[in-house]
Order: structure tokens, then C-alpha cells, then sequence
């Protein structure tokens, strides 16, 4: 077995312009279901316009259909939404958005062979103050990343920063759930962790052609997980049952930095 920087896979200039083609569509639904988040929607009303979005770009949905070891069933839809408590891995149905909930949308696709992920956290009606600033915080750790992603660069050195902007603010940086590396399949190697790991486990050094998912998880109190129900095992909520949020973009490393794949650019 190799290091997992050894079996990164670096993408040629063709393919990174496949991938922004699938996080351009995402971030067109992303900016849709936007648009509908307000009191009294469902988050299966949210998961049916992506749906049929996906459905009219010829597309596929990463998500729909994903298994993993834990869970008791495979993914049921085409984007995952988590409502205030709930991190990640929300699974759509009946529930209706009520004013002053927060609500992360997550959204994956697969467009001519390569992948699409973004999320987005939006607030229903007003959000509280608290709210409000878990969401600025998030967003900043990522733009954080984004801004200092270049050649050369440990990617320690930035989770590192993105880590002290958060725990500045008396934030969580959630452990558990990190972002990746992304391509052909959803994840790729390396891992990309939101917080620097101890003894520097698992860095790696950027260069260019490396396409990732950076999406740093923050949560207001403790930032300690659980599963909402053991009957599924697919929601991920906080443990003391804090707000949480979850902001993502799929990045390319280029010569000059970061180049978004997931801006609608």
C-alpha cells in the first residue's frame, strides 16, 4: 500500500474543464433551491428541483443510491439536507422549513463522466444572531482555504489557519467528516481535513492538477457527533444538539492558486 499521496490522481487541463462543467450545474441548483428556501417548504420539495435539474442536463446524481458500511439503507436522494442540528447526510422528506431554521443543501453530480460537489448552508426567514455568525464563520473558513491554496503548500499549513479562524470565534471544527479529493469518482484521495492533525497524519503537499472538496463542518457548541437515528444511520447531528453549518466548493490547484469549479464561473 502507498501513501495516500502517491495515489492522488492529477488531472489534465480537459478534465478540470469537465469538472467545472458539473460544479456549474450544481451551483445552478444550488442558487435555485436558494431561491425556494423560505417557511412552510419541505426539504423534499428542495430534493425534487434538484432532481429534475439533474434529470435535464442529462445527468446523474452523485448521491442517490451511495452506500456506506453504518448506514441501513442506500441514499434516497438527490441532495442531502441537514437542518440546524443536523451536520450532514440529511435525508429529504416531509419535515417543513419553519422561520429561523438554518438548512445545508449538499449536491453532487456526475456530467460526462466527472464530478460535481458543492453545498451551501441558507436561512429560513430571519436567522438569529447566533446563526447568522456560525454561517459568516463557516463560509470565511473556506474562503480561508480558497485564498491560500497554492503550490507547494502543505495542506496543513492551511487547515491550520482555517482551525484558528474558527476557534477564534468560540466555533466547533467538526472531526469526523473531512473533505476529499474528487474526479472520475466523488472521493478521491487525499483526505482534506478542516483542523490541523496531530503529527502532521496524513499531509500532503499541493501541486497542480489536484482537484479537491474542501468543506469545513462548524458547529456553534460542541463539535462532537452523533447519528440522529440508529434506525438509518445516515444523519449526522451534533451531540449537544448545537447549530451547525457546512459551506463546500471543488477547487483545482493551478500554477496561479486556486481556480473554483463550483462558482457557476
Amino acid at each position: 500500500m502507498g501513501s495516500a499521496a502517491s495515489r492522488i490522481v492529477l488531472k489534465s487541463p480537459r478534465e478540470i474543464e469537465l469538472m467545472r462543467a458539473a460544479g456549474r450545474l450544481v451551483h445552478a441548483i444550488l442558487c435555485e433551491i436558494g431561491a425556494h428556501v423560505r417557511p412552510g417548504t419541505t426539504t423534499q420539495e428542495l430534493d425534487d428541483i434538484a432532481d429534475r435539474m439533474i434529470r435535464a442536463a442529462g445527468a446523474t446524481a452523485l448521491f442517490k443510491g451511495v452506500t456506506n458500511p453504518q448506514a441501513r439503507f442506500p441514499f434516497p436522494a438527490s441532495i442531502c439536507s441537514s437542518v440546524n442540528e443536523e451536520v450532514v447526510h440529511g435525508i429529504p422528506g416531509a419535515r417543513r422549513l419553519e422561520s429561523g431554521d438554518i438548512v445545508s443543501v449538499d449536491c453532487g453530480v456526475r456530467l460526462n463522466g466527472y464530478c460535481g460537489d458543492s453545498a451551501s448552508t441558507f436561512a429560513v426567514g430571519r436567522p438569529s444572531h447566533a446563526a447568522q455568525r456560525l454561517m459568516d464563520v463557516t463560509r470565511e473558513a473556506l474562503e480561508i482555504a480558497i485564498r491560500e491554496v497554492r503550490p507547494k503548500r502543505r495542506w496543513s499549513a492551511i487547515a491550520r489557519q482555517m482551525q484558528r479562524h474558527v476557534e477564534a470565534q468560540k466555533l466547533g471544527v467538526v472531526r469526523e467528516f473531512v473533505g476529499h479529493g474528487i474526479g472520475r469518482e466523488m472521493h478521491e484521495e487525499p483526505k482534506i481535513p478542516n483542523y490541523a492533525e496531530r503529527g502532521g497524519r496524513g499531509d500532503f503537499e499541493l501541486v497542480p492538477g489536484m482537484t479537491l472538496a474542501i468543506e469545513p463542518m462548524v458547529t456553534v457548541g460542541s463539535p462532537e457527533v452523533d447519528y440522529a437515528d440508529d434506525r438509518d444511520r445516515w444523519t449526522v447531528m451534533t451531540r449537544d444538539r448545537s447549530l451547525a453549518a457546512h459551506f463546500e466548493h471543488m477547487v483545482a490547484v493551478t500554477e496561479d492558486g486556486a481556480s473554483v469549479l463550483s462558482n457557476g464561473s
